[in-house]
């Protein structure tokens, strides 16, 4: 399978300095179709694997519906140069209107995976979506982009938060990438949402660096390594894997704020994906919590976990 990495970067060579970009853009015609064929490498042998393949097929359905979406409508100009400008987010989750756009790729979403093949619960969190009045939907995506969900509704949120990927992942397509700037400890340049994981890649001219990536919109951003994502801490940072496990999955753990990210080398394993790989180490977190950091990220696909 090919690495997961934007299409501006190639395999590094020797010798190649490492001059990495604030921030790289998804691309989401290819970015849910990798998800979608990591999750189903992870199924063979994998006791979380009846969970992977249903978020393999989710991700298919994503995969499937962004070809023919119309393109999504961003803020108005003078909102987004203000954002470029003042170092802000110029898709800010807080204040991104729910639109007609946003609305039909959540529709579209909703229906693509009325095709798979699901848990008799999972089908009726879907069947509720899709019969949801426009203010409930409001609410569940309000739900979604303040990560609060509710216990007794999340199948039925991570629906929603699924068309809600694919909807962020294109409007930060569209973004002028050179143009982002660090917002704030652990907040994405592009939409200030919190991260999924993190990974240090092996393409040419950031060879060895580590990209955030964001649990909403798929945006990396550069951190530089040893240092914790959610509070900037260098000091007593260490590294927790679990024994007889491929040590290219870590958690990032900082005893300065108790918070823990993960690692994933991708530089030296390319088939690795933030959300699919994320989701099938979820041992990782149970250990790292009994330990007594807490997680710094999210990934709605562990909501509840």
């Amino acid at each position: 399978m090919s690495s997961p990495v934007a299409p501006q970067f190639q395999p590094v060579h020797i010798g190649d300095a490492a001059e990495p970009p604030l921030a790289v853009a998804p691309d989401p015609a290819s970015l849910f179709a990798r998800r979608a064929a990591r999750f189903r490498d992870l199924v063979p042998d994998h006791p979380l694997g009846p969970y992977l393949a249903f978020l393999g097929d989710l991700a298919g359905a994503q995969a499937a519906v962004v070809a023919d979406l119309p393109p999504p409508s961003l803020p108005a100009a003078e909102q987004m140069e203000r954002a470029y400008e003042h170092g802000m987010a110029p898709i800010a989750r807080a204040s991104v209107e729910v639109d007609a756009a946003m609305l039909d790729t959540l529709s579209r979403l909703f229906d693509a995976a009325a095709g798979m093949d699901m848990p008799e619960a999972s089908a009726a969190a879907l069947a509720g979506v899709r019969a949801a009045s426009p203010d409930e939907m409001r609410q569940m995506i309000g739900n979604v982009l303040e990560d609060a969900l509710p216990a007794h509704e999340l199948a039925e949120h991570v629906f929603v938060a699924a068309g809600l990927q694919v909807h962020f992942a294109r409007l930060a397509a569209s973004l002028a990438a050179e143009r982002l700037s660090s917002v704030a400890d652990g907040a994405c340049p592009a939409c200030g949402g919190p991260p999924v994981a993190s990974e240090v890649v092996g393409w040419s001219g950031a060879h060895g660096t580590r990209f955030v990536s964001c649990a909403t919109c798929a945006t990396r951003w550069h951190v530089v390594r040893i240092k914790c994502v959610a509070c900037s801490s260098t000091k007593g940072i260490r590294y927790s894997h679990v024994e007889g496990t491929a040590d290219t999955i870590k958690a990032e753990c900082c005893d300065a704020c108790g918070c823990y990210l993960k690692i994933f080398h991708t530089a030296t394993d390319p088939k690795l994906d933030p959300v699919a790989d994320d989701v099938a180490s979820a041992g990782l977190d149970l250990m790292v919590r009994e330990e007594g950091y807490r997680r710094a990220g999210f990934n709605v696909f562990l909501a509840g976990f």
